[in-house]
């Protein structure tokens, strides 16, 4: 099992991720309400703005104040 660095020393399983999108949009500001609702939200962010959002199979939703660029190069390797 692979772990990529999400930011601020926690970690995510890179074989779980479904998605990784930026945060500014209206639908995933909505999605994030909705997980959050639903007490499924990961805040790993640590007080810093959301930058991106990762989608996890088993429907969880993180946040993360890492670019999505960042995030990118992590699974990548």
């Amino acid at each position: 099992m692979k772990f990529i660095d999400i930011g601020f020393g926690n970690i995510a399983s890179s074989e779980r991720i479904l998605c990784v999108s930026a945060s500014d949009s209206a639908p995933i500001r909505r999605m994030i309400q909705d997980a959050r609702d639903r007490s499924m939200l990961v805040d790993c962010c640590a007080g810093k703005k959301c930058k991106s959002v990762i989608v996890m199979d088993s429907d969880h939703v993180i946040t993360s104040a890492l670019e999505v660029g960042e995030l990118k190069e992590a699974l990548a390797k």
